[in-house]
């Protein structure tokens, strides 16, 4: 086993709305990441996974909130410590961060380096700013990225510039870990094949020692990640090597969501299309039971009353539902 770079230990966080009414996005989620792992979290949209992603950097602030559980880095646990504390020796450091809207992440009204500035002296206010041109050069000439850009306004880049340009500035620290929140989702497929191979250039060469990819697409994180979670409503509802997920999901979530997306990889090329019917439980009051169990095909009256917290472990992996494998192939109610 290698050294462990980050270990969330059943946390639950929740969104408080100015009804007060409280949304809870995150629940009771554990995972494990060991240096020179890649990790996938596949789901759906309103599932919870950019939820999860702000809540394992432990900067929380309205309407985010943190409930219960630990989240530990370098034997730390970054929920007992202050936002301010968080942002100075955590944030860009040991864990970093990729958002979902990487392209509107810059400010329109700064050059490129000017930003990256900003994020050193952050932690490094004495950092001359001749070191930190040399650092981000050197860093955007791995990246594949012309030195020109620094110099340039994130309006003068094209889409596929600055999505790399936001992903050099997150990883210019070195981080532990890289949460990367549909990294490729705006891009076209050229473009993704250039993130993805970026991506694992970074881990290849020791700039991110661990990786955490988000996406609604399981094909894709078999191209990028070793292992992949499923998450639904708030949970996660299997675990899996990225070849058993795409191959042989086991939850029923896991093999509606593989059935609902083309996928090219030989021994799939086959299969047909087919829709998850129903769309996901409102949050503010999740239902009891399998959170699943209303769009499930397979549930009967128990997956509907009763609790579903073991995650099962078949031959090393993890599902959470109350029926055996046989019912779910044979389709059995």
């Amino acid at each position: 086993m290698g050294k462990i770079m980050l270990e969330v230990n059943n946390l639950k966080t929740k969104y408080v709305t100015r009804f007060n009414e409280s949304v809870y996005a995150v629940d009771n989620v554990s995972l494990r990441l060991e240096e020179g792992e890649s990790m996938g979290i596949a789901g759906e949209s309103g599932c919870g996974k950019s939820t999860l992603a702000l809540s394992l950097m432990g900067y929380y602030f309205a309407p985010l909130h943190h409930i219960e559980g630990s989240i530990i880095v370098e034997g730390k646990d970054i929920t007992k410590m202050t936002p301010d504390q968080v942002r100075k020796t955590v944030l860009g450091t040991e864990i970093s961060y990729i958002p979902q809207a990487a392209m509107n992440a810059l400010n329109p009204t700064q050059k490129i380096i000017r930003f990256i500035e900003n994020v050193i002296h952050a932690h490094d206010p004495g950092m001359p700013k001749n070191r930190i041109y040399e650092m981000a050069r050197d860093r955007f000439e791995v990246l594949n990225l012309p030195e020109e850009v620094l110099e340039k306004y994130p309006v003068e880049l094209s889409g596929g510039m600055k999505q790399r340009t936001v992903i050099a500035i997150s990883t210019i620290l070195s981080p532990k870990v890289l949460i990367a929140d549909e990294p490729s989702s705006a891009l076209d497929v050229s473009s993704q094949k250039m993130v993805i191979k970026m991506m694992r250039e970074l881990m290849k060469n020791g700039f991110i020692k661990s990786m955490i990819f988000i996406t609604h697409e399981l094909p894709l994180l078999y191209n990028v990640t070793d292992d992949i979670m499923v998450m639904y409503a708030g949970q996660i509802v299997e675990k899996g090597t990225a070849k058993e997920m795409v191959f042989d999901p086991l939850h029923p979530y896991s093999k509606g969501l593989m059935g609902s997306i083309i996928v090219p990889e030989a021994g799939t090329r086959d299969a047909k299309l087919t829709a998850i019917p129903g769309t996901p439980p409102n949050l503010k009051n999740p239902p009891a039971g399998c959170r699943f169990a209303q769009r499930c095909k397979y549930a009967h009256a128990a997956c509907k009353v009763q609790s579903i917290e073991e995650v099962r472990l078949k031959d090393g992996r993890m599902y959470r539902c109350i029926l055996d494998q046989n019912e779910l192939k044979e389709g059995k109610k």
